[in-house]
């Protein structure tokens, strides 16, 4: 089946308001931009986030963010995102976070069809306890809390009850794709993003190089493609357009003689 579509435009055209989706990316490693700047254009809101965190350097998911698209995000890290951190506390975004690697499997669950799982990661923490600051209420008190979850032991270790997690839609960006829809991701960008694809009901990839069935080793395949629906090919353009998160320079030989 040949699962590319056209533009991304056309990938996201059936998002709606009020769409909960799970976004590939570590920082600025892995993602999903084009896509994301397709949904912006297409002007949804109300939109619940399941990602890592929540964009930066006022790209990625911050781009829809900034513009009040999010309602919700469940993630592991805030980061140096200003404006999530303002929206968090101002009462203005429900916000869920889960310990890193519970994300990932609470995701890997959900498209694997485990309902849920227990893990010893939060115990005797508010992860499991309840009590975290979903939502704050503009005025420094909290809104609403997360809720205690179940704890039980197992060898005499307590662990506690996660549920696996599951989206209308998924975001994904991969190094190389084919029109099955089966990707390979390049280093740090297979971080998030095939935990994600596996999540979505209807998963999108843009890939930055599209290659014919059978150009790709099966051996080399990192997310078959019965985990995506549909396929983008990025232009060169698209394709190079990275950015730097933090930028670090060595000393010259000169200046390391001067300070030494």
């Amino acid at each position: 089946m040949d699962k590319v579509v056209a533009t991304a435009a056309e990938a996201v055209a059936d998002v709606p308001d009020g769409a909960t989706l799970a976004v590939g990316g570590f920082g600025l490693s892995g993602v999903p931009n084009v896509l994301i700047e397709a949904l912006y254009e297409r002007g949804v809101a109300g939109l619940g986030v399941v990602s890592n965190n929540c964009g930066a350097m006022e790209s990625g998911l911050a781009v829809l963010l900034a513009a009040g698209r999010i309602a919700r995000v469940t993630g592991s890290y805030i980061g140096a995102n200003k404006e999530f951190a303002r929206q968090y506390l101002a009462g203005e975004l429900e916000v869920e976070m889960i310990p890193q690697g519970t994300l990932a499997e609470r995701l890997r669950a959900g498209g694997a069809g485990i309902p849920a799982f227990y893990t010893p990661a939060g115990v005797g923490t508010q992860v499991a306890d309840g009590g975290l600051p979903w939502r704050y209420d503009g005025q420094g008190g909290v809104a609403l809390s997360s809720p205690p979850k179940e704890v039980r032991e197992f060898d005499g270790t307590e662990y506690v009850l996660e549920l696996g997690i599951r989206t209308d839609f998924a975001l994904v960006r991969a190094a190389r794709g084919d029109r099955h829809g089966n990707l390979v991701f390049n280093k740090s960008t297979r971080n998030f993003n095939p935990l994600s694809a596996m999540a979505g009901r209807v998963t999108i990839a843009e890939v930055e190089e599209l290659v014919e069935p059978g150009e790709i080793d099966p051996d080399a395949v990192h997310l078959p493609g019965i985990f995506v629906q549909r396929v983008v090919a990025l232009t060169p353009e698209q394709a190079r357009a990275k950015m730097i998160e933090q930028r670090t320079v060595s000393a010259s030989a000169a200046d390391q003689e001067v300070s030494g």
